[in-house]
């Protein structure tokens, strides 16, 4: 399976394998990513109420390698393909406010699927938190990581990835962390923002940047090890939620999503890319 990423900026189009599985892609907005997953048993059309087939889901760029492993294993126990869509959650948020037909949304907030529901976009109750986000200080080049705060007061270096703290709940995180340590206003110059935490990662990991803030998912899909988990006291929680999307409310396949979601195997799925639960 492939992952093709079109990116904002500068930044070439890439081609990421991630597992061998029968897939076909898409190319959708800039920033965003789509990913679908297509069997034998479920490559003949649309999803219907009387045979559920497809299932669209949009997912915050945090935790797309744990939603790929989560669509994969959805896919093998139902038959259902799963066609996923990734950007920044503010990205996302505005695409489905302009009418992107989205079943299921997946967050890197709280606010925005509640927003969702309040303006009856989503269907109500359907929202819960399905994971809470880590934030970590990344920096592969380096040979050691103590801590932030002493590496970024200490160490030389040009540049800093975070995501945009307008439209990327880990952006945020990372705001917050550096007004903590009281470097916000120091380090704006060399501050290089990415629409969405995976571009954030990307800046990091193709060497363009030195060090970013990223999720811990991120960085365990990679097996990385030079990496400091910024403690959960120096930002306020990431918790992430998922909504059922009106369009998803007569999909059969959208719901069983869902279902899987909160199972045993997909908590399982979600604690192993270092996600904790409520």
């Amino acid at each position: 399976m492939f992952l093709s990423l079109t990116n904002m900026g500068s930044m070439d189009l890439k081609r990421i394998p991630l597992a061998a599985a029968p897939s076909r892609l898409k190319r959708v907005t800039a920033g965003a990513v789509t990913l679908l997953l297509v069997g034998s048993s479920c490559s003949q059309g649309e999803t219907t109420p009387e045979r559920p087939q497809l299932v669209r889901v949009a997912v915050a760029a945090n935790f797309a390698a744990t939603h790929e492993e989560l669509a994969r294993r959805f896919h093998e126990a139902t038959g259902i393909a799963v066609e996923t869509s990734l950007s920044s959650t503010g990205q996302l948020y505005a695409q489905i406010r302009n009418g992107a037909p989205y079943d299921v949304f997946l967050a890197a907030d709280v606010a925005r699927p509640r927003m969702l529901e309040e303006t009856d976009a989503a269907v109500p109750g359907s929202r819960f938190t399905y994971a809470v986000g880590r934030l970590v200080l990344y920096a592969p080049s380096w040979d050691s990581l103590r801590s932030g705060d002493i590496e970024l007061r200490e160490r030389e270096f040009q540049h800093l990835a975070i995501a945009n703290p307008l439209t990327a709940p880990y952006g945020t995180a990372a705001q917050q962390v550096l007004e903590r340590l009281g470097l916000w206003h120091e380090l704006q110059d060399r501050i290089v923002r990415g629409e969405s935490v995976g571009q954030a990662l990307q800046f990091v990991h193709s060497g363009a940047v030195e060090v970013g803030f990223v999720a811990l998912s991120q960085v365990i899909s990679l097996d990385a090890t030079e990496y400091w988990i910024i403690p959960d006291s120096m930002h306020e929680p990431i918790r992430q939620d998922v909504v059922l999307l009106r369009r998803g409310d007569a999909n059969p396949a959208a719901k069983a999503f869902l279902d899987f979601l909160r199972s045993h195997a997909g908590r399982q799925v979600i604690a192993n890319f270092g996600y904790t639960q409520p």
